[in-house]
């Protein structure tokens, strides 16, 4: 499954036929409770066409998440709203289920995903979210940073196929395995972490490409994930950032660069 986003727009439709935005704004570590970050860059985001925006029971910013929604003037049918649970086991995600619905308190989800693998437990684990999904309240069940031996317990199990498998994605990061496979079984690749925490910023490959095309060093990144077909979703409690990292759609990376960059990049990964 590749389909490259060509706006904010663009959606997915995913193996249950639920589509989904390919683009929209991740929430790893923004600051809940008394400052607003998250709940700030949230209503940002969606009042500029956002649509897509990612949390988890982990990040500790499903309520900002929810508030924003209801403050954002943005009709809630219109927004897809990703979570995940931490804690496997049918116990403990029918627990974190309902804790995560009231901190949201929008309805339903669109996306709950299973945050990390756990040896034993992920079936059923899984079984309780199509459960949730059988009863209307949760669209679309899928998983994060699963690997093929992962989804071949899940296929053993005789379970349906995960709609979305998320993972760290961005040039440092390229996991061509589980791509490949999650294509192949028609399982949409949703990158976290597209512009690798900030950590690759001063790279002099990545520099000088970016300096060709007049733009920054992440929205160089942030368009290598969209062009490769990613869902992406960059993190940023920064509101002029938000609107930068959005601005990647009516250019693009041509083939020769992509090449040096991957190319270079490997060599350093490999050296």
């Amino acid at each position: 499954m590749t389909l490259k986003a060509t706006s904010l727009a663009s959606k997915v439709v995913l193996n249950d036929g639920v589509e989904m935005p390919m683009f929209g704004l991740g929430m790893n570590l923004l600051e809940s409770g008394q400052s607003k970050a998250a709940e700030k860059a949230v209503i940002h985001a969606v009042q500029n066409n956002y649509r897509l925006l990612d949390t988890a029971q982990f990040y500790g910013n499903e309520a900002d998440v929810g508030r924003a929604v209801k403050k954002s003037g943005v009709d809630r049918k219109d927004l897809f709203v990703v979570t995940k649970v931490w804690e496997n086991g049918a116990a403990r995600c029918k627990k974190v289920f309902n804790e995560s619905m009231k901190k949201l308190d929008l309805g339903y989800i669109d996306l709950y995903l299973i945050h990390s693998p756990s040896a034993g437990k992920n079936v059923e684990t899984y079984k309780t979210l199509l459960d949730f999904k059988s009863k209307g309240l949760i669209r679309s069940v899928g998983v994060s940073n699963y690997g093929i031996h992962h989804f071949e317990g899940l296929k053993d199990a005789g379970l349906p196929t995960p709609s979305v498998n998320q993972i760290e994605l961005h040039p440092w990061q390229q996991k061509r395995d589980i791509v490949k496979y999650c294509r192949e079984n028609g399982i949409a690749v949703m990158g976290h972490c597209p512009i690798a925490k900030g950590q690759k910023l001063k790279d002099p490959t990545l520099g000088k490409i970016a300096q060709k095309y007049n733009k920054t060093p992440a929205q160089v990144m942030i368009r290598w994930s969209v062009q490769k077909g990613f869902i992406t979703i960059p993190k940023s409690a920064n509101l002029d950032r938000i609107i930068e990292n959005a601005d990647v759609f009516d250019w693009s990376i041509g083939e020769e660069d992509m090449t040096t960059l991957v190319s270079t990049i490997i060599v350093v990964l490999y050296v």
